[in-house]
C-alpha cells in the first residue's frame, strides 16, 4: 500500500513539475523583447555583368573568343548581336555541353565543370556587350 501511495505522489509531483515548466517557457516567450531579423529572400539577389566577366577570366573562354574580334570562335559582340535574353538557357547549355555548326565547323569544347547558374551569368555578360 505504501508503494502505491509513493508512486501516486511521485507521479503527481512529476505532472505538476512539467506543467510549471511549460507555463514558465510560455511566459518567457511572451515577455521577450528580442527583435528577430526578417528572413532574407535569396532569389532577389542582384547580379551584375561583371560577375560573368570574372567567371570568364577564370575559365578558358578567351582562348577561343575575344570581345570584338574573331579568334577561333565568334567574338562576344557577334554573339550578343545574334542572340537575346530569351536565349539565355540555350546559350548556357551550349557553354556547358559544347557544340558545333552554328558559327562554323570548329567545335566549341564542353565545359561540364561550369554550373548552369554560372553559365547564365557568363551569357548575361556576353549579351551586355551588344553594340
Amino acid at each position: 500500500m505504501k508503494k502505491v501511495v509513493f508512486i501516486a505522489v511521485v507521479a503527481a509531483w512529476m505532472l505538476t513539475s512539467c506543467a510549471k515548466k511549460n507555463t514558465t517557457v510560455e511566459s518567457d516567450q511572451k515577455e521577450s523583447n528580442v527583435m528577430l531579423e526578417e528572413p532574407k529572400v535569396v532569389s532577389e539577389k542582384k547580379t551584375s555583368p561583371e560577375e560573368g566577366s570574372k567567371l570568364m577570366l577564370a575559365s578558358d573562354c578567351f582562348t577561343c573568343h575575344a570581345i570584338d574580334s574573331r579568334v577561333i570562335g565568334p567574338s562576344y559582340q557577334e554573339i550578343a548581336t545574334k542572340y537575346t535574353e530569351a536565349d539565355l538557357d540555350y546559350l548556357a547549355d551550349k557553354i556547358i555541353q559544347g557544340g558545333k555548326g552554328v558559327w562554323g565547323e570548329i567545335p566549341m569544347s564542353p565545359h561540364p565543370g561550369i554550373a548552369k547558374e554560372e553559365a547564365q551569368l557568363i551569357v548575361k555578360y556576353i549579351l551586355s556587350l551588344k553594340k
